[in-house]
């Protein structure tokens, strides 16, 4: 019973992830309660799962030619680097502050996602290439960090950030695919190093993660923007509000 339990429960993470790329965070309390893992293994586990979901999203995304490499190369720059050292903390520290704070910034974003914005495109007269790269790569540091520190994968933060700072949903949805694979691997390694990856369990949870993320991309791909931009709110103060209960 508790294996079908998770099985839903992992489907409908990977079609969240899928759909609006966030929605790992659901896994990792699942894997605690249904596959007795402790939280550290949990984390680390989710986590690892979401370097295949990411491989598989990109490879769906990218056949529509929903990725922006230009946006999406800063991003991955920097969580990459970063996410090692989110793992590194969470191995050697109390996160439950840290989790607070990520739970107050998901759910900030997502209110603030229901406000109209200007795109990246009426923003280009007035921030340079240059700029804009810095700025992606910002966002990428801190996505891996976030990622590695916490294990809910990158989109958690990159497609909500992403939103905010004026790129349409699908790109930012599309960008978030890529992510989690860097930030992915980058903290999974230093999961690796203390041992916080079962994977006796990962493998089958993430064979269900992979069908929902084929019927999340077919989902995002047949939906309008607004309407991707209201479930990625609504995803993410739902998240958000759900970390910070965990955390209380």
């Amino acid at each position: 019973m508790h294996i079908a339990i998770l099985g839903v429960i992992t489907l409908t993470v990977g079609m969240l992830i899928g759909t609006v790329g966030v929605g790992g965070i659901l896994l990792i309390p699942a894997l605690g309660a249904l596959a007795q893992l402790s939280t550290h293994t949990a984390m680390g586990t989710a986590l690892f799962s979401f370097i295949f979901t990411g491989i598989l999203g990109t490879i769906l995304y990218q056949r529509r030619g929903s990725i922006d490499w230009e946006v999406t190369a800063p991003l991955c720059a920097g969580s990459l680097l970063f996410g090692y050292f989110g793992a590194l903390v969470n191995a050697n520290a109390p996160v439950r502050i840290l989790n607070m704070l990520l739970a107050a910034v998901i759910m900030f974003v997502g209110i603030y996602t229901l406000r109209p914005h200007r795109t990246v495109c009426n923003e280009a007269a007035a921030v340079s290439k240059l700029s804009r790269r810095f700025r992606l790569l910002f966002i990428g540091v801190a996505v891996g960090f976030g990622s590695g520190l916490t294990g809910v994968g990158g989109p958690v933060l990159s497609v909500p950030l992403l939103i905010v700072f004026g790129f349409p949903p699908l790109t930012s949805i599309a960008a978030s695919q890529v992510v989690q694979i860097t930030a992915a691997l980058s903290g999974s390694a230093g999961n690796l190093a203390h041992g916080f990856i079962d994977f006796t369990v990962v493998w089958w949870v993430t064979l269900f993660e992979l069908a929902g993320v084929v019927l999340g991309a077919g989902i995002a791909h047949a939906s309008s923007s607004a309407f991707l931009k209201k479930i990625v709110s609504v995803v993410c103060i739902a998240v958000g509000g759900y970390i910070l209960m965990r955390s209380l």
